[in-house]
């Protein structure tokens, strides 16, 4: 597998995310999108970071249960519920990004939604990798 950053000519190199993969592989691995709870289905906080951190950690989870992990991943999409509590959290985010998914950063898109499905949820994320 060989996954090449695309950055166009005169463009500023982006922070904490890509525009864009050029990929090679042959196994795609789609996770539907991960929510903040734990393994057996209950949330442990209400608050965004940690939530964010728990569906990190089951993304990473989902990709070792396919001899994967977040460097393969070239695709991800967040949908949070409070634009407000996101971006007043960088800071904090990429930390917690870094130490779970290490410095992969693949393109990724962030959408704010009315609600989730899960009341309590404040963040879904999906994610494509190639391995």
């Amino acid at each position: 597998m060989a996954i090449e950053q695309l950055l166009p000519d005169g463009w500023q190199k982006p922070k904490g995310y890509s525009n864009g993969f050029k990929c090679t592989g042959t196994q795609w691995i789609i996770i539907g999108g991960q929510i903040g709870w734990n393994a057996q289905c209950q949330f442990e906080t209400l608050e965004f970071v940690g939530q964010v951190r728990q569906a990190l950690l089951n993304i990473r989870d989902v990709l070792a249960a396919a001899d994967s992990g977040p460097q393969h991943i070239v695709r991800m999409t967040w949908y949070i519920t409070d634009k407000k509590s996101y971006l007043a959290s960088l800071q904090e985010l990429g930390e917690v990004y870094r130490e779970i998914m290490g410095r992969h950063f693949p393109p990724m898109s962030v959408v704010q939604v009315v609600a989730l499905i899960e009341d309590d949820a404040k963040v879904e994320i999906e994610v494509t990798a190639l391995k």
